[in-house]
Parts: structure tokens; C-alpha cells; sequence
């Protein structure tokens, strides 16, 4: 076992840091203060050059460390701070020392900073490859920093109100729009006075996509130059910053699972809670586990790298697990400008005068630039164009919606009702919250800041004016919640679960929600079960059944018997298929190739034979073209389609795969597979191999994980990157595994997963991929990216016994001056 000592300013007493052979710290002090202090400093062990370019990110100052080709994405993110009283804000996250507690984590992080400086070697590599240093941080960063959160709808309601601008009829509009996006419950749409989209900017949400992008790196936005600066500011389909052609911006595919199961029906009788939250995959994760124990608190789970405490876990009594309720959080005001004067915008009868506030931008190598941002009462102005200004009006500009924060008030909560009052206090992102503790008990809430829109139901862009204003938030106790159901489980997807008697019409907390899928089959599973086991839980996380993959095959094996051998082929290899999507499957490779590169696009183009209202409907919803598809077009015209696109997908994967869809190898003579590019592999640096059961067709030879460094672009012989492994499922199972359809390399799923034993803590499990550590040096980098692959788990322990034994590495910090 090793150990390490370090001082550290500011601490009360020593603090004892225990690291498992997994990764995961366990933080031990003599007060609560002490211990998120020491979160800090190990969170800046782990995790500094991801924390570091979040800050910098976040505020605006990526530019001072990587040049001019940054000023853009730093002029839009700064739009996006919080601006209001800080007073205010703090005291928004509850009855906690919220300042206190975010003060004690960054002084812990920034005494790691310091010890980089009087330790050189402690730096992680990052920094030196791109010669930079990571700042200090201010208590304030933490909370004023919000576009990486999850707020909606803005994409959507700009999408919509195009389709409809292109549309012939308000009908057909409409008809067309629930191809790109179902709306739910049942609604129609209001229109807003004056709507009409024919005409706005192209780049209308450029510098919203811009402010909520992750950092990339290429050598040619390191080396822009100063003129050359503000071209740096389009966002591609996948997110990335360039200066290349812009796309059509589609909402993220960020979700989440989570269940709980009463002990009637556990084979423990005890409940058991399961979390998988899905988010964009990253190298590092994008959540940082860690197990934090002093008088008064005793926590262990996943929360940001960024913020103290955690979000999800458990606090040795009562179990908490949070998935992404999609409540619409934000809304596109369009302000008509002053022709006499473009600095006042229409309010009422008369005009109110926009804010202008001039800040000055660092840039490596050059002078600051001094840019100027607009804000309206609204919000910020994202654009500006033909006499009109657009301006966001998000729950980001509320005291207390800093991303998760507000997990604080809710640490030591151990009853529902104190739980479900600890939410009042949580703004954002809105979340469906389950709980579940130790005497048996079980509970859903839905939580965050619902805007009240008395004329308007967020679904469409709205004018500026006043008259679509919003009137406050909801009551967070007006949010549906269950507590102790009789069906003795409760589970959320995304999907739309406001209960039959929610009065949805009036409240209008949003009509968008995630399909259907996932919710369904956990139900299915659940339902079908009375002794559920821990087992379960990690079996149906890994869960790879595709509804609407299933619905395809169905339909396929219902038609005629072809004459061409490839048509033939194809039904032959779905005769048996079952709908899961398991990555050695060559029926699952074939019909997500059908769906994804063949049958999609021809449906949309038999459903919306309108060129201009088409382009603007991809990827489209699954669930509304699927239903098309089996109830809407004349059998024979189906037929026609389904047997066109299959023998176009047997023939694509003849060219990605080989020959042969059937081949197998003996397990014994399996060997490592390495992704080439022409098999939708972008890199084979830092690869890890994992024994592929097929020579011929899998799923998994396509659709794959590959966690790539930020900074392997710049030096690909790092090998930074891990991966690629192969993987199953895809955006309709339970197991998320969203994919770009270019490359078929998975973009959001479940980097971490949990499930817990209520109970008997020591039995809960967990996963974070690719490791614990975000510094390439670390032996816990990249360690549980191949347990995370094979759906597997490692232990979550709790108790001090089960934790000692476990400990690799022990750290000692001590009180010291500054």
C-alpha cells in the first residue's frame, strides 16, 4: 500500500483520503468543511486539466490560453453567466452554507493548483503539451458558470416554427413537425401573434450552440490568427467548433434510467435503487465518484468533478438516484428593434433600451479584445437581424440554477418528506428524483424551476413585447411526485410520465419529452417480476432490446417472398431476430444499417415530399415515423419501401463487413479487434482490445465506444484515447448507446451507472468509464473501461472495514498556513 502526505491551508484537522483499487477516493475528516475542502484538493489530484478547461470554458477565457481561433466561443458563453445578486444566490440552494461549503471546495482546489507550482511533476501532461496553466478559481466561478447545464427547448421551438414557416397550411405544418418532434401529452401547438420565421438568420442559434459546445482542439484553430479569428464560430452536427459549414442543430440526446423496487417485491427485502444517467461520453468521465465522511455526513456516489457533494448515491440511510425530466426551461423572445434607434426594443406601447456591457477578452500572443453583449429583460441577445433582436429567456439567469447544486440540500435527508422538501430548492436541470431508504420507504418527485406562461405554451418563439412574458415558476409542491405506491416500484426514462389528473393544459411544464422505449421495456421488465435482485438491476441496465428494431423486423418478415437473392438474404439473417441488439448480432448490424442509412431517409421522403420541409426534419422521431410507417402509407407502397431499402442495407453491410454475415470464429480462436476506419473506427491509438466473437457481420464491428482525448489531434502518439470497444443497444434500449450514424461511434449512454442495496451498503455496485482519474498517468485512467464494456460493475463500498481492506493508496492531508 502506498501513501502520500500533503499540506493543505485552511484545514481544521488532518483528513485522510483512501483510494480503492477501483478508483474511488474515500474522504475521511473531522468536520463537514474539512471534508469538501479535501473533495477539492482530490478532485484537482484526479481530474485538474478537465476542471481547469471547464472554468476557462465557462467563463470565457479559453482564448488567453489557446489563441484567437477561441474568441468566439468565449464572447458566446460569457452571454450565458449568471448576472444577478450573488446574495440571492447563494441563498437559493437551501438551508445549507451553499457559499461556505463552495468556498472549502475551491480553496481545496486550489491548494492542489499551488502544490502543481511547487511540484512541477504533479502537473498533469496536458498542460505542458499545450503550454498553459490552470487558474485559480473564486467561489463565485462554481455557481455563475451555467452553460453546461440542461435546459430546453430553444432548438426545438426554432425548428418548429421553420417547418411551419415552409409548410403550405398550419396543418400540414403540423403534421410535418411530429416527424421531427411528437408532441405529449395530446396539444396543439398556439401560435403566436405575428410568428413567422420565413426569415430569420440562418445563424440564428450560432452563438447559443457556441456557448454550450465542448472544447476542441485542431492545429488549425490553435494557430488562427487574429483576422481569422471570428470564423471560428459555427457548430457542426456533432458539436464541434469550426469554421467550416454550419449544421442544423438537433436537440442533445442526453437522458437517463432509474428505478427503485419496494422490498415486497426484492429477493433482498430491502429496496434497491438503480441510476444510469446518460450524458455525452467524454475522456474524462463526465462524473467523478467519491465517498465523503465527517460528523454529520457520510455520502458516497457521483456528482460533477466541478461541485462538491454528489447527486447521486446514498448517505448511508436513504438512497437517491436523479434521470433528466424534460421540462421546458426556456423560451426564444423575438423583440422588435427601434428603426430610429436599434439600442430600444418594442415593450408595450412604448420601447425599453437594451443593455449593452462591454467586457475585454484575453488573447495569447495579442492585445485584449473588447467585445459587447446584449441583454433585454428577457435575457441575452443571441442574435441580431432585420430590426429584430433575439433574446433567450432560460432559467440559467434564476438565483440557484447552477447544474446540480442544489443536490446539497438533500445530503442528509432520511424521509421522503424531508427529501421532497430539500427539492424546493433545486432549479435546474429538471430531473425526475427517486428515493429510497432503509425502513422500506419509496418515492418519486419531479423537480426544477417550471416557468408560468400565461399565453403561450413554450412551444414556439414568441414576441418580445410583453404579452409572452413569463408570471414567475410553478410551486415546486405542485410538481407530481409518489410516494410509497402500491405497485411497490417506481422507474423514469425521460419519457412523458405527468400522471393522468397533472393538469398539463394549464401548467404547460413542457410537451416534449423522450420516446417511449426505454419506459416501456423497464415497465416490461419490472412489472414481470416479485423478486427482483441486484443482479436484475445490472442485467436491465445492460438491457439491448430495441422496440422499434423488433417493429422493422416484424414488418419485414410480413413481405412477400422476393425475387432478389439479396432481399432474400436479408429476411433470412431477421427470421429469427428478437429485437436486441447484442454487439455480436449481425441482424442487429443489418437492421440499424437499414434504419439509420436507408429506410429513415426514404420514409421522410415519402412522407414530406417537400425538399425545403424536409432538410429540416432529420434524424426525425422514431416513434411518430415508425407508427407512420405501419398505419399511414398504402400496403403495397410500404412493401415497395421496406424491400428497396433491405436490399440497399444487405448490400451496404456486403461493403462494411465482408461476404459472409454468418461466419463464426470458436471462442478459442478469437482474437483482439482493432476498428478501421472504413469499419467506423476514427483512430487506433490507444486501443483496447477486446475478443470479438465474429469474423463475419456484429453489431459491435460498427457501433462502438471510443473515449478520445481532447488533445489527440494535436499528438496522436499519446495514445490518450481508449478504446474503440465494441458495443450493443442504441438510443431505444434500456443499455442508451446513442451513435453518429457516419461512424456508428456511440455520443451519449451511461458513463456512470449504480445500484444500490438499501440497506446493505456494502452490495451496492457501480461503473464509471473510462476510470476514475482524468491524468493519462493515472493506473485508474482507463481501468474500468473494459468492465464498463463487458455491462459489468465493480463494488461501491461504504463500510469502514470493507473500505480498508480495499485501500491501495492512502493520503494525508494536514493543517497548514497559507
Amino acid at each position: 500500500m502506498s501513501g502520500t502526505r500533503y499540506p493543505l491551508p485552511g484545514l481544521d484537522g488532518p483528513v485522510e483520503i483512501r483510494v480503492d483499487r477501483w478508483g474511488l477516493a474515500h474522504i475521511r475528516a473531522g468536520t463537514a468543511l474539512d471534508a469538501f475542502r479535501a473533495q477539492g484538493f482530490n478532485a484537482g489530484r484526479d481530474r485538474l486539466w478537465q476542471l481547469d478547461l471547464w472554468r476557462k470554458r465557462g467563463l470565457g477565457l479559453l482564448a488567453a490560453d489557446f489563441g484567437p481561433g477561441y474568441l468566439a466561443q468565449d464572447r458566446a458563453a460569457r452571454l450565458f453567466l449568471y448576472r444577478g445578486d450573488m446574495a440571492a444566490e447563494w441563498a437559493a440552494y437551501g438551508p445549507q452554507d451553499t457559499q461556505a461549503i463552495v468556498t472549502a471546495f475551491v480553496e481545496g482546489l486550489n491548494a492542489y493548483v499551488a502544490l502543481t507550482e511547487a511540484q512541477p511533476e504533479l502537473l498533469p501532461p496536458e498542460f505542458d503539451l499545450t503550454d498553459t496553466r490552470p487558474g485559480r478559481w473564486r467561489p463565485e466561478d462554481v455557481v455563475r458558470i451555467r452553460s453546461h447545464g440542461l435546459v430546453r427547448n430553444v432548438l426545438s421551438e426554432v425548428a418548429r416554427a421553420r417547418v411551419l414557416a415552409c409548410a403550405e397550411s398550419w396543418e400540414a405544418g403540423l403534421a410535418a413537425d411530429d416527424l421531427r418532434k411528437r408532441v405529449s401529452p395530446l396539444h396543439e401547438p398556439v401560435i403566436p401573434d405575428g410568428l413567422d420565421a420565413a426569415d430569420w438568420p440562418d445563424d440564428l442559434l450560432g452563438d447559443f450552440r457556441l456557448a454550450t459546445a465542448a472544447v476542441g482542439f485542431s492545429p488549425e484553430r490553435l494557430a488562427a490568427a487574429r483576422d481569422d479569428a471570428w470564423a471560428w464560430s459555427k457548430v457542426d452536427a456533432h458539436g464541434a467548433v469550426t469554421r467550416g459549414p454550419r449544421a442544423a442543430p438537433k436537440e442533445p440526446a442526453e437522458g437517463s434510467n432509474n428505478w427503485v423496487v419496494g422490498p415486497a417485491r426484492t429477493e433482498t427485502g430491502r429496496p434497491i435503487l438503480a441510476s444510469d444517467p446518460h450524458r455525452v461520453y467524454l475522456q474524462p468521465s463526465l462524473r467523478y465518484a467519491v465517498h465523503l465522511t465527517a460528523p454529520g455526513l457520510d455520502v458516497i456516489g457521483a456528482g460533477e468533478p466541478a461541485l462538491p457533494g454528489i447527486s447521486i448515491g446514498h448517505n448511508g440511510h436513504a438512497a437517491f438516484s436523479l434521470t433528466i425530466a424534460p421540462m421546458d426551461q426556456e423560451d426564444l423572445f423575438v423583440c422588435e428593434t427601434d428603426p430610429a434607434d436599434p439600442d430600444r426594443y418594442r415593450s408595450g406601447d412604448g420601447w425599453e433600451r437594451i443593455a449593452r456591457i462591454t467586457e475585454n477578452i484575453p488573447v495569447r500572443g495579442g492585445p485584449d479584445e473588447t467585445v459587447v453583449l446584449g441583454f433585454t429583460r428577457h435575457g441575452p441577445i443571441i442574435r441580431e437581424a432585420g430590426g429584430r433582436a433575439f433574446a433567450l429567456r432560460t432559467v440559467w439567469s434564476e438565483p440557484g440554477a447552477a447544474a446540480y447544486l442544489g443536490s446539497l440540500a438533500y445530503l442528509d435527508a432520511t424521509s421522503p418528506e424531508a427529501f421532497g422538501a430539500a427539492l424546493h430548492h433545486w432549479s435546474a436541470p429538471s430531473v425526475n428524483q427517486l428515493y429510497a431508504d432503509a425502513t422500506g420507504r419509496i418515492a418519486w418527485f419531479m423537480a426544477g424551476k417550471a416557468p408560468v406562461r400565461p399565453a403561450h405554451d413554450g412551444l414556439l418563439p414568441v414576441p418580445g413585447d410583453g404579452r409572452y412574458d413569463w408570471a414567475g415558476f410553478h410551486d415546486p409542491a405542485a410538481l407530481p411526485r409518489s410516494l410509497d405506491p402500491d405497485a411497490g416500484w417506481l422507474a423514469t426514462a425521460n419519457e412523458m410520465n405527468l400522471p393522468p389528473d397533472f393538469p398539463a393544459e394549464d401548467r404547460k411544464v413542457g410537451f416534449e419529452w423522450a420516446e417511449p422505449w426505454r419506459a416501456r421495456r423497464i415497465r416490461a421488465v419490472l412489472g414481470g417480476q416479485t423478486r427482483h435482485s441486484l443482479a436484475d438491476s445490472q442485467a436491465l441496465q445492460a438491457d439491448v432490446v430495441s422496440e422499434p428494431a423488433l417493429r422493422l423486423a416484424d414488418l419485414i418478415r410480413a413481405l412477400p417472398a422476393p425475387s432478389d437473392p439479396d432481399i432474400a438474404s436479408a429476411r433470412a439473417l431477421l427470421a429469427a431476430f428478437d429485437g436486441a441488439l447484442h454487439h455480436d448480432s449481425a441482424a442487429a448490424a443489418l437492421i440499424e444499417v437499414l434504419w439509420v442509412h436507408h429506410l429513415r431517409p426514404a420514409l421522410l421522403g415519402a412522407l414530406v415530399p417537400d425538399a425545403r420541409t424536409r432538410r429540416l426534419l432529420p434524424p426525425g422521431d422514431t416513434h411518430s415515423l415508425i407508427e407512420r410507417l405501419e398505419t399511414s402509407l398504402d400496403p403495397a407502397v410500404r412493401d415497395a419501401l421496406l424491400a428497396e431499402a433491405l436490399g440497399a442495407a444487405f448490400r451496404d453491410c456486403l461493403e462494411r463487413m465482408g461476404p459472409d454475415p454468418m461466419d463464426r470464429l470458436a471462442p478459442e480462436a478469437a482474437g483482439p479487434v482493432t476498428l478501421s476506419p472504413a469499419e467506423g473506427g476514427e483512430s487506433d491509438v490507444g486501443t483496447t482490445a477486446r475478443p470479438e466473437p465474429r469474423a463475419g457481420w456484429s453489431w459491435g464491428r460498427l457501433h462502438h465506444a471510443l473515449f478520445a482525448h481532447p488533445l489527440t489531434a494535436l499528438k496522436p502518439e499519446t495514445r490518450w484515447d481508449v478504446g474503440p470497444l465494441p458495443v450493443g443497444g442504441s438510443a431505444a434500449s434500456v443499455m442508451h448507446a446513442e451513435y453518429r450514424t457516419d461512424s456508428f461511434r456511440l455520443t451519449h449512454g451511461a458513463s456512470f451507472r449504480m445500484v444500490v442495496d438499501v440497506g446493505d451498503w456494502d452490495k451496492s455496485v457501480f461503473i464509471n468509464v473510462p476510470g476514475q482519474s482524468g491524468d493519462p498517468r493515472s493506473p485508474h485512467y482507463a481501468d474500468l473501461a473494459p468492465i464498463w464494456g463487458a455491462q459489468d460493475h465493480v463494488p461501491m463500498l461504504y463500510g469502514r472495514a470493507a473500505v480498508d481492506a480495499a485501500t491501495e493508496t492512502i493520503i494525508t492531508l494536514s493543517p497548514c498556513a497559507s
